[in-house]
């Protein structure tokens, strides 16, 4: 499966982005999904993941309440939607999808990554 990234942009503390992944192919409802980010000079980092069947998400600690990931099976297609930006939450954002995945919150859990989009966020 292939995974393209887009959404991301510049936007002030406090505001808002909505992120999306479309995925190729007609397996995605198999796949967990799951959001992952990477800031300058820092190891790559999960952020949020959704079951094949929507019933269970996860979020790390630094985003709960405020970021909230959905997936839209027909359109192939999973989001993030992020509020209250601050400026820790700058980095590249990565999608990357996989098969039964058990531990969502390692990258090396996934066998499939997006290219990434740039998230920046001002004060």
């Amino acid at each position: 499966v292939q995974l393209q990234a887009s959404g991301g942009g510049l936007v002030q503390a406090g505001g808002s982005l909505r992120l999306s992944c479309v995925a190729s192919g007609r397996t995605f409802s198999r796949y967990t999904m799951a959001w992952f980010r990477q800031a300058p000079g820092k190891e790559r980092e999960f952020v949020a993941g959704i079951l094949w069947n929507s019933i269970s998400t996860y979020y790390a600690d630094s985003v709960k309440g405020r970021f909230t990931i959905s997936r839209d099976n027909a359109k192939n297609t999973v989001y993030l939607q992020m509020g209250s930006l601050k400026l820790e939450d700058t980095a590249v954002y990565y999608c990357a999808a996989v098969v039964n995945g058990k531990n969502w919150t390692w990258t090396s859990e996934y066998d499939y990554w997006g290219q990434g989009t740039q998230v920046t966020v001002s004060s």
